[in-house]
C-alpha cells in the first residue's frame, strides 16, 4: 500500500460531502468521547479511500471488491456500506478530490501560457497520477453502467468542462465556442493516447500537442 504522503494525494483530505452520490457523513456529536469518535472515523476513511486507491492500480478494476478494501483498510464492510453504496462511489470519491488539488488552475489565468501548464498537469494527472487510473477506470465502468456514466457526467466531467472552458477563454481571448473546440482538440489526443493505444502522455507528445494548437 502506498504511503498516505503519495505525491497527488494529500494525507489530510477531507470527506466529500455529496449527500447525492455518497452515503450520509457521520452525524458530528459533542464532548471529548465524540471528538475521538469523529478522529477515527476519519481515519477510517481515509484507508478506505487509499487502499482504494491501491487496490486498483495492483488488481485492475475488476479484481477491486469491497471485502478486499475493507481487509487491507482493516476496516469492516458494515463501516465501508456505512459511506459508500458500492465500489464504484468509493473510487468517484477520490476522483473528486484528488481532481481538486491535481487539475487546478491559476486564479486569474491570463495568456497561453496558462493553458499549456493546465494540458501538461492534466497529461500528468491522467497518465502518472493514481487519480488517473481511477478515472480512467470509471470511464471504462460507464460504457456498461448508465449509473457510472450519469454519476462520472454530472458528478465531475460536466463541471470540469465547463471550469475548463471558462479559464480557457480567459487565458486565450476567445469565445465560449472556439475555446470549447480548441479543449477538445487537446484533451481528446490525450484520452486515445491513454485508454486505446495504452501509450505513456510524455512530455514530447504534449508539447508537439499543443505546438500545433497554441502560440509559444
Amino acid at each position: 500500500m502506498r504511503s498516505t504522503s503519495t505525491p497527488g494525494r494529500s494525507p489530510h483530505r477531507p470527506a466529500r460531502e455529496d449527500a447525492s452520490t455518497i452515503a450520509a457523513q457521520p452525524r458530528t456529536a459533542t464532548g471529548s468521547s465524540a471528538n475521538s469518535s469523529s478522529r477515527r472515523s476519519e481515519a477510517a476513511r481515509l484507508a478506505v479511500l487509499n487502499a482504494a486507491d491501491d487496490l486498483l492500480v495492483e488488481h485492475g478494476f475488476e479484481g477491486l471488491t469491497i471485502e478486499g478494501i475493507a481487509a487491507a483498510a482493516g476496516v469492516a464492510k458494515q463501516t465501508i456500506y456505512r459511506w459508500w453504496k458500492s465500489k464504484v462511489d468509493i473510487l468517484f470519491d477520490n476522483l473528486v478530490l484528488d481532481a481538486g488539488s491535481g487539475l487546478v488552475w491559476p486564479t486569474d489565468p491570463a495568456d497561453p501560457a496558462d493553458l499549456r501548464s493546465y494540458i501538461h498537469r492534466f497529461a500528468g494527472f491522467l497518465g502518472d497520477d493514481p487519480a488517473g487510473r481511477v478515472l480512467q477506470a470509471l470511464l471504462g465502468h460507464a460504457q456498461l453502467d448508465p449509473r457510472t456514466a450519469e454519476l462520472l457526467h454530472t458528478g465531475f466531467l460536466d463541471e470540469l468542462r465547463a471550469r475548463d472552458i471558462a479559464h480557457t477563454r480567459a487565458a486565450l481571448g476567445v469565445s465560449e465556442d472556439e475555446a470549447a473546440v480548441l479543449l477538445d482538440a487537446l484533451l481528446a489526443p490525450l484520452y486515445h493516447r491513454a485508454l486505446v493505444l495504452r501509450r505513456p502522455l510524455d512530455t514530447a507528445f504534449v508539447d508537439e500537442l499543443l505546438d500545433q494548437h497554441l502560440p509559444r
